[in-house]
C-alpha cells in the first residue's frame, strides 16, 4: 500500500549574513526534528538572496533559489562549519536597482527598491507554513518585516559578534573566542622571541565581546573596544609597560575592528557599503601598530619597540564548531520546532542566564547589546574588570548588560 502519510506543513530555512561554525549544526538540528514530525523541510539558498531571484513558474529552474533538506543531507554537512546553504548580505527591501532580478526589472525600476511583495509571494508559491532565519541583527531584521507582513517566523541568532539583543549567546561566538585565544597564545612565541609587541585585530563592529572575553581568559593584557573610543599615547604607554615588566620583554593588545581612536571614527578598507549601510572594516589594526611603534622611545628610555600585527579575521570564521558551538545550534532548532509545534511564531530564540528560552523577535530591532563600559570595562587599564562572579551567565555579559 503506498505511503499516504500527510505532511503537517512546510518550514523554510535560510542563513545569512557572514558565515559562522555552527549554522549546518542548526540546519541539521531543525531538518531532522522538522522531518520526524512531519513537515516537509526547505533550504532557501544564500540568504535573502535566493528567495528573491525565485521564479514562480514550475518550469523554471529555481535549483539556486531553493532545495529540499532530507536527513541524508544534512547528516553529511552537519558536523562541518560554514553554512551549505550559502550566504549573503542581501536586503530585499532595500534592493539596489542593479540587483534586482531580470524578471523583475520591469517592475522594480527605483534607485533601491522594496521587492518585499515579491518575497511573500514567493513564499506562499512555495507553500511556506513557517520561515526560520538563522542570522545576525541585519538578517533578522529583514526576518522582523517579514512578520509584521503576516509571516509567520521563527528566529536563530548567529553572530561571531554575539551582539544580537534578547539574548546572552548567538551561534558562532564560543568558536570566536575560543580561535582567538589559541592564536593569540600561539603567536606569543614569536612576540616574546623578538621582544615585541602584539597588536591583534580581532572581529566586532560595534559591540566588544570578542576582544573582552579573550584578553578576560589570559589572552592580552589590553583590549580596546567600539564602546570606548582610547587615547593611542595611554595605549602606548601601557603596552610598553606591560612588555618591560615580562621576563620575556613582549606585551598583547586585542583591537576590536570597530575600535576607534579618541577623536576619530571608525576605520573602513573602502567607502563601499552593503545593502545594509555598512562598509568593510579593516585598518584600525594597521594604524594602531604604526603608532605605537612610533610613540614607544617616549615611554621606553628612547628606544623604539617593534611590532607584530596580525589581523585575524577569516581564520576565526572558518573550520569546523567547537562543542559549544555543536551543542547549542542543536538545541537551538529544536527550540525552533518546539515553538512551531505549539503553533508560536514571531519568537527569537534564546539563552538567558544559563537556560534556553524564547522572547519577542521584535527585540531585535528595539534594542542594541553592546558593552556596558561602566560594568565590565576598566578605561583607565584598558581591560575587562569584574567585581564578582556568582550568578554571571557562561561568557559573563549578559543581553541586558
Amino acid at each position: 500500500m503506498a505511503n499516504t502519510k500527510k505532511i503537517k506543513g512546510v518550514i523554510a530555512i535560510l542563513t545569512g549574513g557572514g558565515d559562522v561554525p555552527g549554522l549546518n549544526p542548526a540546519i541539521r538540528a531543525i531538518t531532522i526534528r522538522a522531518n520526524r514530525e512531519g513537515f516537509k523541510v526547505l533550504g532557501l539558498r544564500r540568504g535573502w538572496a535566493g528567495i528573491t531571484e525565485l521564479v514562480r513558474d514550475k518550469k523554471a529552474d529555481n535549483s539556486k533559489s531553493y532545495m529540499v533538506l532530507t536527513n541524508d543531507i544534512v547528516n553529511k554537512a552537519g558536523r562541518t562549519g560554514g553554512t551549505f546553504l550559502h550566504s549573503s548580505r542581501t536586503r530585499p527591501s532595500h534592493m539596489p536597482k542593479a540587483n534586482v532580478p531580470e524578471h523583475l526589472r520591469d517592475s522594480y525600476k527605483e534607485e533601491f527598491n522594496d521587492l518585499t511583495p515579491e518575497i511573500i509571494k514567493n513564499l506562499e508559491w512555495l507553500g511556506v507554513d513557517y520561515l526560520i532565519p538563522i542570522g545576525g541583527d541585519d538578517t533578522l531584521s529583514y526576518g522582523v518585516r517579514l512578520y509584521k507582513e503576516g509571516v509567520k517566523v521563527v528566529a536563530i541568532p548567529k553572530t561571531m559578534d554575539n551582539d544580537v539583543p534578547g539574548t546572552d549567546y548567538c551561534i558562532g561566538f564560543s568558536t570566536c573566542v575560543t580561535r582567538t585565544i589559541m592564536m593569540t597564545n600561539n603567536l606569543r612565541t614569536s612576540a616574546g622571541s623578538h621582544e615585541r609587541i602584539l597588536v591583534m585585530e580581532v572581529f566586532g563592529r560595534y559591540a566588544g565581546f570578542t576582544a573582552m572575553l579573550p584578553t578576560m581568559a589570559g589572552s592580552a593584557n589590553r583590549c580596546v573596544i567600539p564602546e570606548y573610543k582610547f587615547d593611542i599615547n595611554h595605549l602606548t604607554q601601557l603596552m610598553v609597560e606591560d612588555r618591560n615588566e615580562n621576563p620575556s620583554k613582549y606585551s598583547v593588545v586585542l583591537i576590536s575592528e570597530g575600535a576607534m581612536f579618541k577623536g576619530g571614527d571608525m576605520v573602513f578598507e573602502n567607502q563601499e557599503k552593503d545593502m545594509f549601510g555598512h562598509a568593510k572594516l579593516g585598518g584600525i589594526g594597521d594604524m594602531i601598530s604604526a603608532e605605537i611603534k612610533e610613540l614607544s622611545p617616549k615611554y621606553n628610555n628612547g628606544q623604539r619597540i617593534n611590532v607584530i600585527n596580525q589581523k585575524l579575521g577569516y581564520l576565526v570564521r572558518g573550520g569546523d564548531p567547537d562543542a559549544v558551538d555543536s551543542i547549542v545550534p542543536m538545541a537551538y532548532g529544536n527550540l525552533a520546532l518546539d515553538l512551531i509545534l505549539g503553533g508560536f511564531h514571531g519568537r527569537l530564540v534564546v539563552l538567558k542566564n544559563g537556560r534556553y528560552d524564547d522572547v519577542p523577535l521584535e527585540v531585535v530591532t528595539s534594542s542594541k547589546k553592546i558593552v556596558n563600559v561602566e560594568k565590565y570595562y576598566n578605561t583607565e587599564r584598558l581591560r575587562p574588570h569584574y567585581h564578582r562572579f556568582e550568578m554571571k551567565p557562561l561568557f559573563l555579559m549578559a543581553a541586558d548588560s
